[in-house]
């Protein structure tokens, strides 16, 4: 039998060519806390916490830590104090919403 080796990617920078930007009531936030229960706390750019979680599509997929930037739908009945996190930005498109200026009231938070 012969044994095959998985071949690795190479790791290269990555280039953006488009970033999900928030359309309608859709906020960017950043990962406070994880509160388990698939529950998490999420400082959002309109200068709201919000306890934020995954929804059933998304939950295999999407994995979370401290520090990401995501985008939160509000809910429509509680909106002002929960969410659904429907989106992980990666470090190239994170530093790309930096350089557009997306996310200055976040950073002068942090």
């Amino acid at each position: 039998m012969a044994r095959f080796k998985k071949k690795r990617k190479k790791q290269t920078k990555e280039e953006v060519f488009r970033v999900r930007l928030p359309r309608g009531k859709e906020v960017l936030g950043i990962l406070e806390q994880r509160l388990g229960g698939n529950r998490m706390t999420i400082k959002c750019l309109d200068g709201k916490s919000r306890i934020c979680r995954v929804p059933g599509r998304l939950r295999r997929r999407l994995w979370l830590r401290e520090g990401n930037v995501v985008l939160v739908e509000p809910w429509e009945l509680g909106g002002e104090e929960k969410g659904d996190i429907i989106w992980k930005y990666h470090p190239a498109e994170v530093d790309w919403l930096r350089r557009k200026g997306f996310l200055k009231t976040l950073e002068e938070e942090f």
